[in-house]
């Protein structure tokens, strides 16, 4: 599993709609959000950089690694 962090989810709907784009993304498999932790875990040998433009193309922020 990798985990990406997300900013700017504040309720389930927007959870869901990273989810559900996440998902939308060919080679994932498998999808958690964590709206407390602002934090997405997902399954797949997808890079980073498709999954930070898939989510902040729906208006959330996924900041630079440390």
């Amino acid at each position: 599993m990798h985990t990406v962090t997300i900013q700017g989810m504040s309720c389930q709907h927007c959870a869901a709609s990273v989810t559900k784009t996440l998902q939308e993304i060919p080679g994932i498999s498998t999808v958690s959000v964590n709206l407390a932790k602002g934090q997405a875990n997902y399954a797949g040998e997808i890079g980073r950089d498709v999954v930070k433009k898939a989510i902040t193309a729906i208006g959330f922020t996924v900041p630079d690694e440390p």
